[in-house]
């Protein structure tokens, strides 16, 4: 799930079961292809699987494809998620036990945020480091679980220098080839994307923690994803370095961000704009399509299928074997049990994609025109006090219940796959 918002409070719990629930065991081959191991589902199994998971889900089979009935609202599409959210948290259950209590300690309680006096601080998060960790477990209150990214990678935490904790954090990562909504926007032709799109990342995670978020602290953590030191940590990290597959030098500037809602409409990032800095200009949606709603069991049952029938996408998730592996997974192993992946991937939660320019002629730099950058990018301190000014101080003045925020809630939530997360 590329890119989430962090849980809200909600009247209705999470669901405690997860997608393959209704799977406990895999179906086994017996005689119908002998071209498959004991240990691989048979294709009418691995069909009847499928179908399973897909109407526990909530969809309905029309034609060759599913599809949602009745209203898609936030909560349900949180309750599409659940079932990956609790495999993720059940598969960092030591972790949250190692590190949690200590960790959480990180989070400020109610009666701690002065919202007058909030002083934000951006933090870069380097690798091995204890803001790795607190990293790490933060992203796991996420209601739809977050990736991890892949290639170039810039990790931020945003603390409160008058409490010393956390309000939030965001992460870059290199974008997607594929998205037709931003390459129309552009103006692209597939050379041209596949040329200078070195020029942009994608935010892949961005949200505010309790109880910062209950004071819009989301708009403060999003609004820094286009300041200047982000900007020059990028350009201390990458430029000049040689990549890893391709062995050129990369020279490239950045000149434009993107990043998609979480939840169908998004009120995050929607009327962000930072006078004379960031401006967060939605640019289209997202097809809805994907591969969420196989996941877990369904795709452990896919990728041994097709390590049963030889194919190299079973064992193709190495680095430098290209983007997308578990989509490639997907697609095969459905067009190759009968399937027609294009009507089973085409899921229909559609995102808004968002695009945040870092240069005032990135249209010419990302169409070739131009060859000099001209950056407009403001320093933290400037978007940080319109923020607090905007958003926070005043929704504090407004609504008193972040007051009553304890941070043992989050312990309780993630020891309880998410369920409870009522901020």
């Amino acid at each position: 799930m590329k890119r989430s918002e962090v849980s809200s409070s909600t009247k209705k719990s999470v669901k405690t079961d997860s997608y393959s629930s209704d799977v406990k065991t895999p179906y086994f081959m017996k005689n119908e292809n002998p071209g498959l191991d004991h240990c691989s589902p048979s294709t009418s199994a691995l069909r009847q699987a499928i179908h399973a998971q897909l109407n526990k889900l909530g969809f309905t089979k029309k034609g060759k494809g599913y599809v949602i009935e009745g209203q898609l609202n936030k909560q349900r599409i949180r309750d599409f998620h659940s079932g990956k959210r609790i495999e993720v948290l059940e598969k960092n259950k030591g972790f949250i036990e190692q590190y949690g209590p200590e960790l959480v300690m990180n989070f400020a309680t109610g009666r701690q945020v002065d919202p007058e006096s909030i002083a934000p601080e951006l933090i870069e998060v380097k690798p091995n480091s204890n803001e790795s960790l607190l990293f790490r477990f933060a992203s796991l209150l996420w209601s739809i679980p977050v990736s991890k990214g892949f290639g170039r990678r810039l990790r931020f935490l945003v603390k409160d220098k008058q409490n010393g904790q956390l309000i939030g954090l965001f992460a870059l990562g290199d974008p997607v080839f594929n998205l037709s909504a931003r390459d129309k926007w552009i103006g692209w032709t597939f050379e041209d994307r596949k040329d200078r799109l070195i020029h942009m990342m994608d935010a892949y995670v961005v949200g505010a923690v309790p109880p910062y978020s209950q004071l819009i602290g989301g708009k403060l953590v999003a609004a820094l994803i286009g300041c200047r030191e982000v900007k020059e940590v990028y350009e201390r990290k990458y430029l000049g370095r040689q990549a890893v597959i391709s062995g050129k030098e990369n020279r490239a500037r950045l000149v434009l961000l993107t990043t998609t809602s979480a939840m169908g409409r998004s009120s995050l990032y929607n009327r962000l704009t930072i006078p004379n800095g960031p401006q967060f200009i939605r640019i289209g949606e997202t097809r809805g399509f994907g591969h969420f709603h196989l996941s877990g069991e369904i795709f452990d049952q896919m990728r041994r299928y097709l390590e049963a029938i030889g194919h190299p996408y079973a064992t193709g998730n190495r680095f430098g074997m290209g983007p997308n592996w578990r989509i490639r997974v997907a697609r095969t192993a459905l067009d190759k049990i009968g399937l027609d992946s294009d009507d089973i991937l085409n899921h229909g939660i559609a995102r808004e994609v968002y695009a945040i320019p870092l240069a005032r002629n990135w249209n010419e730099i990302l169409l070739g025109t131009q060859g000099n950058v001209r950056s407009c990018v403001l320093p933290a301190s400037e978007i940080m006090e319109f923020c607090l000014k905007r958003w926070l101080v005043p929704r504090a003045s407004r609504d008193k219940r972040y007051k009553r925020f304890a941070r043992c809630r989050i312990m309780e939530s993630l020891n309880n796959c998410g369920v409870g997360a009522t901020w």
